[in-house]
């Protein structure tokens, strides 16, 4: 009998080989494409995401030379915004004051990838609308079946589910291995790796 930490372990591999590396080039693609036209990057997520979104904006702006910025770093603005306004806009208010326009891009961190109908991820959604309705272009890493963001990504990365015990876990450890290879992707990385240039 496996132990836990094998059976992890096993899932994870099974995982790995069924990710879909096509959504990852069109992704890889289409940030080089609105990063070479001058476009920022706004990173989006919630909870153990947000998280996600700080580390990949410092990676996406070190490694990549993107502009990139999530609203989470910002946690006067952002509590300011959910306890004066709600937190149903507290996304989507942030991005009407950054100006997003057409030029830039959303990159948004999920497990679920956001629900009117279940009011859920209800910031993340009004957000999506929002970029869409400027003509913004959404990406996504998320789980699940994608959600609303699936439906809406230019293109989106859906993290297989292997488990239905550890959807979240897997979720966002993958989502991790999908961002560090978009910044270390030739279309997207610019700079060279502080260990990797010591030799």
């Amino acid at each position: 009998m496996m132990s836990f930490s094998q059976n992890y372990i096993q899932e994870s591999l099974s995982l790995l080989k069924d990710l879909n590396t096509e959504a990852i080039e069109l992704m890889a693609a289409g940030l080089g494409r609105v990063r070479d036209a001058g476009g920022r990057l706004f990173i989006l997520g919630v909870g153990g995401s947000a998280g996600h979104a700080s580390h990949a904006v410092n990676d996406f702006r070190k490694i990549c030379g993107f502009e990139s910025y999530t609203p989470t770093d910002n946690v006067s603005e952002l509590t300011a915004r959910v306890n004066d306004e709600g937190w149903d806009t507290s996304f989507s208010e942030w991005l009407k004051v950054s100006r997003i326009t057409s030029k830039d891009a959303v990159l948004v961190f999920s497990v679920g990838g956001g629900n009117l109908e279940k009011n859920i991820s209800v910031n993340l959604v009004k957000a999506m609308e929002h970029s869409k309705a400027v003509g913004a272009a959404i990406f996504g890493i998320v789980g699940k079946d994608g959600g609303f963001t699936k439906t809406v990504s230019e293109s989106c990365v859906v993290i297989p589910s292997v488990s239905s015990e550890r959807i979240t876990p897997h979720t966002e450890g993958f989502c991790a291995v999908v961002w560090h290879l978009l910044v270390s992707h030739p279309a997207l990385k610019i700079r060279t790796t502080k260990w990797e240039s010591i030799k």
